[in-house]
């Protein structure tokens, strides 16, 4: 199982670091992911680390500004959000995933998404 935690209200410019728990034997090996829905929106790709933190994607809306990371030993991955932006409202949702990636048009997706965590709700204020 997966528990996504560390979202809130915070204003425009602010930084928030998500955290994604894993209990069992979800997460040693797979490729661990952030991913967020907005109100009326469908659910994107946000960043995403491999199994022993050596290779990272993001997504053009994160770059730059959000730092995804995993700590194995504790059984959990993190994403550090800066500078944010009321655009980067949304429910933010963790995911393990296997078989790598597509990239097409801009839009990135895991090939196979597995266990998915219940989401965190971010909201940032103007």
């Amino acid at each position: 199982q997966l528990q996504a935690s560390g979202g809130g209200l915070v204003q425009a410019g602010g930084s928030l670091r998500l955290s994604c728990a894993a209990s069992g034997t979800t997460f040693s090996r797979p490729n661990m992911n952030w991913l967020r829905q907005a109100p009326g929106k469908e659910r994107i790709f946000v960043a995403a680390i491999d199994w022993n933190g050596t290779s990272r994607i993001y997504s053009s809306v994160a770059r730059g500004r959000f730092t995804i990371s995993r700590d194995n030993a504790a059984n959990t991955v993190y994403l550090q959000m800066n500078d944010l932006k009321p655009e980067d409202t949304a429910v933010y949702y963790c995911a393990t995933s296997t078989g790598g990636y597509t990239h097409i048009d801009g839009d990135t997706r895991a090939r196979e998404y597995g266990v998915w965590g219940q989401g965190t709700q971010v909201t940032v204020s103007s």
